[in-house]
């Protein structure tokens, strides 16, 4: 059945325009087929088998997506916030590691599947997520969300790690003659990436300071045969993304051992499309990333618990960088987008005077609507002819935002979950009493 909501306020379009009294129409496949003004509003839209709403006193805008998150991390939630940032979570010794370790899969799939509820009634949409443990992993993942109407990006990795220092040493003291089994992704560890990305959207790898420039060569060569093998399979390619700059100290390690920022590493040897925190990023890291088109994603409260710093976003947005924002782990934050939007927001203004007008609340709103939408070529992130349907319908009058004088900061730092009056994803209303 065909569904036209009239009398609504929305924001409209890839640029989020405000709409004061406006209309939507959406078709029985979920996909919105016309919005704008009521002014422009015509009985065409009336077609067969069609329901129309009367939604005065709704605001009407795109559901969120939430571009990082390491969902599964939801069963450690609070555990040693005292240990330092590798202790809590380096993909091989660290706390994060040991717990998904001796952690049973019913255990996993529980919290795995809560945290994606807790994101869904708080407007989440979408998330992507880096789904460590291989291609159990991923279906595990795919298991615990298979009956909820959220939407998943799920970039999987293989449990393969190497110990950097030691390997470039070797090299030095060997001049360069080394076992490539030390350096190199081995016969097991390639099997096993093939059915990561059969079953996946693509790679979320750790960092740069994990793996050899041959293996992150490896990855790359490995993600282009499957896309110009499989590309008729699949509505979208494949992508990578990675870990980077996310503290001084792989700032300082990458520099020691390599020579090079873990930004230069991954442009030259992996060529990612998405690189997440960039919190230590140099002005060069940036204009490298702009250059070659990667996308940024922002986990400014992640970084502020661990006492990783502030992303230069401010940098970030005068180079033209693509930006989204991400929860990132669970086992440190709730995954919460209004309240990353709103921490962000509030503490780069605090931080020097000299950005106190320096980032509007629209171009925060798009980081986690319009822009993940196209940084991960998702159908969804704007209120557009051709999207699918997924938008929150916010009650204008709530005590918590009325009277609105900026729609975009108001949403931003004073929209409150009681003020989300319905969720819709693919055209559906997500009933939560269900789950």
């Amino acid at each position: 059945m065909n569904l036209i909501i009239r009398n609504i306020s929305l924001l409209y379009g890839k640029d989020l325009v405000y709409i004061n009294k406006g209309f939507i129409c959406i078709n029985k496949n979920g996909i919105i087929i016309e919005a704008g003004s009521e002014d422009t509003y015509s009985d065409k839209y009336r077609l067969t088998d069609t329901k129309v709403y009367d939604g005065t006193g709704l605001l009407v805008i795109p559901g969120f997506i939430n571009s990082h998150t390491h969902i599964a991390d939801s069963i450690g939630k609070d555990i040693s916030f005292s240990s330092t940032f590798n202790e809590m979570i380096h993909p091989v010794y660290g706390i994060k590691k040991k717990i998904l370790n001796k952690s049973t899969k019913e255990h996993l799939k529980y919290f795995i599947r809560t945290s994606a509820i807790s994101m869904m009634i708080k407007g989440t949409i979408f998330f992507v997520d880096f789904r460590e443990g291989g291609p159990e992993g991923i279906e595990l993942l795919k298991d615990s969300i298979r009956d909820l109407p959220i939407k998943s990006v799920i970039l999987g990795r293989i449990e393969q790690y190497f110990d950097l220092k030691k390997i470039l040493e070797i090299k030095k003291q060997t001049k360069g003659n080394i076992d490539e089994k030390l350096d190199k992704l081995q016969k097991l560890s390639l099997e096993s990436l093939s059915r990561v990305l059969e079953s996946s959207d693509g790679l979320g790898l750790s960092g740069a300071n994990e793996n050899t420039d041959d293996a992150l060569e490896q990855y790359l060569r490995k993600v282009k045969e499957f896309n110009k093998n499989n590309n008729y399979l699949h509505n979208r390619k494949k992508i990578i993304a990675i870990h980077a700059a996310e503290s001084k100290s792989t700032i300082k390690f990458s520099k020691l051992y390599t020579g090079k920022t873990e930004v230069e590493r991954v442009i030259n040897f992996l060529k990612p499309d998405i690189l997440i925190h960039m919190t230590h990023a140099t002005f060069e890291d940036l204009a490298l990333a702009l250059h070659n088109n990667v996308g940024i994603v922002l986990c400014p409260r992640s970084n502020g618990i661990l006492g990783n710093g502030i992303p230069d976003i401010v940098t970030m947005i005068k180079l033209g960088c693509k930006i989204s924002i991400g929860t990132d782990n669970i086992m440190l934050n709730s995954p919460d987008l209004l309240q990353e939007l709103d921490y962000l927001w509030k503490v780069i203004k605090s931080h020097s005077s000299k950005y106190s007008n320096s980032i509007d609340p629209k171009e925060l709103l798009k980081m986690i609507t319009v822009n993940p939408g196209e940084m991960f070529d998702l159908n969804s992130g704007s209120i557009d002819i051709g999207k699918f349907a997924d938008i929150l319908f916010i009650d204008k009058y709530h005590i918590d935002l009325q009277p609105i004088h900026n729609i975009y900061s108001s949403i931003i730092h004073r929209l409150s979950y009681g003020a989300i009056k319905a969720i819709m994803i693919n055209g559906r209303f997500v009933n939560e009493t269900s789950y």
